[in-house]
């Protein structure tokens, strides 16, 4: 990177939860990047935060902004397509938050139209850099359990109580496997590339929910099954990984630890940022069990690389091609679960080759 390069300037749409906790602080820990326009309708709230900033009301008036080079979108999934579609016409570069859109047919109108104006889309998958994930993809990689056969991630939560806000309400692109199905879908997309079918049980079980909080999705691979799993009423009791292997099977029982982090107020980068001190347990055979360390997590190197991609210094860290993928995956599963029927990706032969 030019380190005398202007940094390149950043507009958030949404100060929200997700813009809140993890666009804004991993932004400003980031050198380059520089958090100058945020679009919200309590500028109070925003500027408690992060006082430099100009706080815009309307998020069309701030994707416009003359001064602003990166359009960030962390607003409610609905809003996602629509939004982005303004920025890319406005001549901008886009992130956008997970989910990508709403369907696929969202999506590939703004891949179209990002090609049309040259400007680089992406979708913000920060968990390609948790440590739990790094640390089963180094396992799976370095050949330590062997040939994969069975490959279960689990994002749980305990919240038997329905909360008051957008994604638990009867709203498009609501309920939990719109909000941690991506994550999941993505990993497994990145470790794997494209299942061959997809079977799933979609259900709402908490009282009074208004939409699904249970997702039990199954990909089926030609030699082994990835598991994904999602649920609002589990205590614990679950790890966040487990993998088999013709020669072992390795277990990661807690999750990353940045999202803690972050909500605590720790300032992305400092000391012990990302640092996880649950063990990876390794099975091989009949052998005592081993704990290997869990590499770090970082989930600045999104909006590391994808600054170094702005700068033409490295590529797009979540391509739309990519996003588009896991689209398709959650597509499916939603058609699978409503049919009960095995589903293929809805995607085209020129989709499947260009991945």
């Amino acid at each position: 990177m030019n380190d005398n390069a202007a940094p390149l300037q950043v507009a958030l749409i949404g100060y929200g939860f997700v813009g809140k906790a993890f666009h804004a602080p991993l932004i400003n820990s980031v050198p380059g990047l520089e958090l100058s326009v945020v679009s919200s309708r309590d500028a109070d709230k925003v500027h408690a935060d992060l006082p430099q900033v100009q706080v815009i009301a309307d998020p069309l008036e701030a994707i416009r902004h003359p001064q602003v080079d990166l359009v960030v979108i962390a607003s409610p999934n609905a809003t996602h397509a629509p939004l982005a579609k303004a920025a890319l016409a406005a001549g901008k570069d886009v992130v956008v938050d997970k989910p990508f859109t709403l369907d696929l047919a969202e999506a590939r109108e703004l891949i179209a139209l990002a090609e049309k104006h040259g400007r680089l889309l992406s979708v913000f998958q920060n968990r390609r850099w948790d440590s739990d994930y790094l640390g089963v993809k180094q396992v799976i990689e370095q050949g330590l359990i062997g040939q994969v056969s069975h490959f279960e991630s689990h994002i749980d939560r305990y919240r038997p109580q329905v909360r008051v806000r957008w994604r638990e309400q009867n709203l498009p692109g609501s309920g939990l496997w719109f909000d941690l199905g991506p994550h999941m879908v993505d990993q497994a997309l990145q470790l794997f590339g494209l299942p061959l079918s997809v079977q799933a049980n979609i259900a709402t079980l908490r009282a009074n929910a208004e939409v699904n909080d249970w997702a039990h999705v199954i990909l089926n691979y030609p030699s082994h099954k990835v598991i994904l799993h999602g649920s609002m009423l589990v205590a614990g009791g679950v790890s966040r990984f487990t993998v088999h292997g013709d020669q072992g099977s390795v277990v990661k029982a807690r999750a990353d630890g940045q999202e803690s982090q972050l909500l605590a107020g720790v300032i992305p980068g400092s000391a012990g940022w990302g640092k996880d001190d649950d063990a990876l347990s390794l099975f091989v055979g009949t052998e005592p069990v081993r704990t290997l360390p869990t590499p770090d997590g970082d989930q600045r190197q999104y909006y590391i690389r994808l600054r170094d991609a702005l700068r033409g210094d490295g590529a797009n860290p979540v391509t739309a091609l990519q996003a588009l993928a896991v689209m398709a995956v959650l597509e499916a599963a939603e058609t699978a679960a409503r049919t009960g029927a095995t589903e293929t990706l809805p995607l085209t032969a020129a989709e499947i080759a260009a991945w």
